[in-house]
């Protein structure tokens, strides 16, 4: 009898990190002739993040996919592989995957809540939006509201800018955009797309302030049921998978700047030194307690 791995995501099936988990699936089924099959379940099908996030804790499902916020909430220094300006690009933040730091950081993970982190995958370069004002340097954002995710980090990101940092759920953003709530927003190409937010704001800026991560996470008791065989087509099927994701979405990131620009946006290539210099000379030693004496230092020079 096959051994089935539930996988719980709360993106739609056409977006590449659900086609990844079809991949693996296809490659696991394969490579053990049958005995481990995975079953994908997209759209929020088992719940929210949280749900699903707790259910992996639990063991009452195997393994799901997520941001590195949603699990900063279970282990605070995670917060750290979201930091703005620390990855120079998506090979680089692949590259902590297989650190001491990440490591360490997967151990703690396992110790105190039973999960491990089998992959880190690119979710999209984050940049700023606009609704009236042209942003060309940081000194532009002097004043500016700025809605943030509820996060500390990206907070503390906002106000080195000297912007105004103003948190809204994201389901309340098109309005809060539409009636001049705030003055703007940042976030990936395809989040920016798919949420319609050209409609509300008018200039696009080439920011690229963080690039984001999105977890690979599983069930450690499920794990240590699996053969050493199994295990290791489950890894290498994960990796593979993980690398064509991360090409994919880097693909399709490409065409969006133009798919913007034809509806509509004003394309801004900013002073990019001007944004990443304030908030180097602060967010890092701000969080150091929190992540830990030099982690930052350690992965941005990996």
């Amino acid at each position: 009898q096959a051994t089935v791995i539930r996988w719980g995501e709360m993106l739609p099936p056409t977006h590449p990190q659900v086609q990844m988990i079809d991949r693996i699936a296809a490659e696991v089924k394969e490579k053990t002739g049958g005995r481990v099959e995975i079953q994908s379940f997209p759209n929020g099908q088992l719940g929210s993040g949280k749900d699903m996030m707790d259910s992996v804790a639990s063991g009452a499902l195997a393994m799901t996919t997520d941001g590195a916020a949603a699990l900063a909430s279970l282990l605070p220094a995670l917060s750290v592989i979201e930091a703005p300006y620390l990855w120079r690009d998506a090979a680089h933040m692949a590259k902590a995957g297989s650190s001491p730091i990440f490591t360490g950081m997967n151990e703690d993970l396992v110790k105190k809540r039973g999960m491990r982190m089998l992959s880190v995958t690119y979710y999209g370069k984050r940049h700023l939006t606009s609704g009236k004002k042209e942003v060309k340097s940081v000194e532009d954002m002097k004043g500016f509201k700025l809605r943030v995710p509820p996060v500390d980090t990206f907070r503390a990101m906002a106000e080195a800018w000297g912007a105004q940092a103003t948190p809204i759920a994201f389901n309340e953003l098109y309005l809060a955009l539409s009636q001049g709530a705030v003055d703007g927003q940042e976030n990936p190409l395809p989040t920016i797309q798919s949420a319609k937010l050209n409609e509300v704001q008018k200039f696009l800026v080439l920011t690229g302030h963080i690039i984001t991560p999105r977890l690979v996470i599983a069930n450690e008791d499920f794990l240590k049921k699996l053969s050493a065989a199994d295990r290791a087509v489950l890894d290498t099927a994960v990796a593979n998978g993980a690398t064509w994701q991360d090409a994919e979405l880097s693909r399709q990131e490409g065409t969006l700047v133009d798919t913007l620009k034809a509806a509509g946006m004003t394309v801004v290539t900013p002073d990019l030194e001007s944004f990443r210099k304030p908030v180097l000379a602060s967010v890092p030693q701000k969080f150091a307690d929190k992540w830990g004496k030099d982690t930052w230092d350690k992965l941005a020079a990996l």
